[in-house]
């Protein structure tokens, strides 16, 4: 399997205010291939760092792809740093520079001298065309490793990569495809989801396999390598449908979908609909639920409670239940969800309340202590949960946790209906 590593450019990749989304981009089409990514780097606006991360990464890999810096402005040091890096000059060509000047024109104005810094290629690369923009990108090969070198934007880097490096690339694969498959587990540690699946992606050769903990679930991720894309899919068909028939209900997704997506689908499917009653998760239910595209089929009604007036107002919240259980209580999450199924005329309300912290806890409700709901025809339930993590985690964790309950109530009353049919 030939290896490979990104290099993104640009010192703004280095503050929080923006990310690199090219390296993820360009590592799902090269894993389509058959090429595995071993590294990314990001590299500010540095010459002699970059040139030094150049080197390396011909040294030890088969495949670069860069990202970046190929403006025309003093910052814009790809080029100067490639070339360096692999001992060719840079030549200029007049052609490129008509073309821009072309470009600028149909643009309605003429082409500032400092663009012509773009019409330098690293001597010996292939030129790759740009039609939505004004840098063109380059293609190298050195001693039988290749370079590709784009610019940032998505919407110029991507259609290059796609036309003129993407069929070279998959010439040097050959008959190698690579699917994949994410297995999402809620309500299960890590080392407990990995000992019932371990012996059973195992026994599948083509498989590799990794497995983490995000922050709310467990995700087992499956790459799948044959000879055709339709074997690599049914490979990792295989696996996933295997491991999710052994963890049983604990999988919520076979194939990456949220939470949020696997639910909605459920609900629509069925024709049901469901109310959201929140406190300490502050509407965030709600909103993870309308994120999915035709929530409004399913997604009825939602209201944040946060305070214990509004509980008893607008929920209907008993007065004494709070005087003596407290707000955060399974009697109160009890109510909250009776009332909001009463209110919405849902087929299902699902409430939360709880102490997402820092402050606020005890030692009989310590910060984490939350309390979920859920209401149907067929009653009302509660659950007492301890989330750890910082008030965001806690907030996440603590809808993450009321919407796999929604799932598991979902798949409980279609066990039901199906056993009442046989009877």
């Amino acid at each position: 399997m030939l290896s490979a590593e990104i290099i993104a450019i640009g010192s703004e990749l280095l503050t929080p205010e923006k990310s690199d989304t090219n390296s993820v981009w360009l590592t799902e089409r090269l894993n389509e291939i058959g090429i595995e990514v071993k590294m990314k780097t990001i590299v500010g606006d540095d010459a002699a760092r970059l040139e030094k991360c150049i080197r390396d990464a011909v040294s030890r890999s088969e495949i670069i792809l860069m990202t970046g810096g190929l403006g025309p402005t003093t910052d814009d040091i790809t080029r100067e740093c490639a070339a360096n890096a692999l001992g060719r000059e840079l030549e200029y060509h007049d052609e490129i520079e008509q073309h821009l000047r072309e470009r600028f024109r149909a643009w309605g104005r003429e082409m500032p001298e400092i663009n012509k810094r773009q019409a330098f290629v690293v001597a010996g690369a292939a030129i790759l065309p740009n039609p939505n923009g004004s840098a063109c990108g380059m293609l190298i090969a050195e001693n039988g490793k290749y370079l590709a070198i784009f610019p940032g934007p998505p919407k110029e880097n991507q259609p290059m990569f796609l036309n003129h490096v993407l069929p070279h690339l998959d010439k040097l694969t050959g008959d190698v495809y690579v699917r994949r498959r994410v297995v999402k587990v809620s309500g299960k540690g890590e080392s407990a989801v990995d000992e019932v699946a371990a012996p059973i992606y195992s026994k599948f050769s083509d498989i590799t396999t990794s497995i983490l903990f995000n922050k709310s679930e467990v995700e087992i991720h499956l790459a799948a390598r044959a000879d055709s894309p339709e074997k690599a899919e049914k490979i990792a068909a295989e696996a996933a449908e295997e491991v999710a028939a052994a963890l049983g209900s604990a999988v919520f997704s076979t194939n990456g979908e949220t939470m949020e997506a696997v639910v909605g689908k459920m609900l629509a499917e069925r024709g049901e609909t469901v109310s959201t009653a929140e406190s300490c998760t502050g509407g965030l239910i709600a909103e993870r639920l309308t994120d999915i595209p035709g929530s409004s089929a399913y997604f009825m009604a939602g209201v944040v409670t946060y305070s214990n007036q509004a509980k008893i107002r607008d929920l209907g919240v008993p007065v004494e239940i709070i005087e003596k259980h407290g707000a955060v209580s399974a009697e109160c999450a009890e109510a909250m969800a009776a009332g909001m199924l009463e209110r919405a005329k849902t087929t299902y309300a699902v409430s939360v309340t709880g102490i997402a912290g820092p402050d606020g806890g005890s030692d009989e409700k310590p910060v984490g202590t939350v309390f979920i709901g859920i209401a149907d025809a067929h009653g009302v339930q509660t659950k007492r949960l301890q989330i750890p993590g910082d008030r965001f985690l806690i907030r996440w964790r603590a809808s993450q946790a009321a919407l796999d309950i929604l799932r598991r109530r979902i798949i409980h009353h279609d066990t039901s209906a199906e056993t009442a049919s046989k009877g």
